[in-house]
């Protein structure tokens, strides 16, 4: 989807500029995470694919299967709130909508998988909120540095020659995701984790 100068002073002409702006970043946030959704099934999380990886660094043999959904709440026929879950291709995503991405791990092989552990970069386009498992560890540097958030530190350039300075992370520092299982996945067996996120 394009959107030019043109498309611009039109919607602006027709709906004024603020709710131009609006509508023209909802279309490009609908059209982003339709291209993403579409790109390949293995990705995990929009174009961010997780890593399979053994403790030691090597490549494993674990397969990692990813699932997207956008999660509303909405009332039934008779008032009531409850949660429903949508796949991105099937709802215009908007700034806002909360986000689960659940991964699906593997062992497809004959032999225990030890020492497996999956690294997901968190999209562009979320903001993290929080992992089911409170094992995971998270990154707020690119995955330089691991930690649980309550641990982990951004540091601040010091204005004009001044000190660096530090402030504890927050959700939406985390850039990374990382589960290292503790346990060996067994032959054939499947495991799941996830993580949840807000639309920017």
């Amino acid at each position: 989807m394009r959107h030019n100068a043109a498309n611009s002073r039109l919607w602006q002409i027709v709906f004024g500029p603020d709710e131009a702006q609006w509508i023209m970043k909802r279309n490009i946030i609908a059209s982003a995470f339709l291209l993403l959704w579409a790109a390949t099934p293995l990705i995990a999380g929009w174009g961010s694919p997780a890593r399979a990886q053994t403790q030691s660094g090597r490549a494993s043999a674990v397969t990692l299967r990813s699932d997207v959904k956008i999660e509303r709440i909405e009332r039934d026929a008779n008032g009531i709130e409850k949660t429903v879950s949508y796949t991105p291709k099937d709802v215009a995503v908007v700034p806002g909508d909360n986000v689960v991405f659940t991964l699906f791990v593997h062992n497809p092989s004959a032999q225990p998988a030890m020492g497996f552990k999956a690294t997901n970069p968190i999209p562009a386009a979320v903001r993290f909120e929080a992992v089911a498992e409170d094992w995971a560890d998270l990154s707020v540097d690119n995955g330089k540095t691991w930690g649980k958030l309550a641990n982990l530190k951004i540091k601040i350039k010091g204005a004009g020659g001044a000190a660096d300075i530090e402030r504890p992370a927050t959700a939406q520092d985390v850039t990374h995701v990382r589960w290292v299982f503790a346990d060996a996945i067994a032959p054939g067996a499947q495991r799941t984790v996830r993580y949840r996120g807000v639309v920017k």
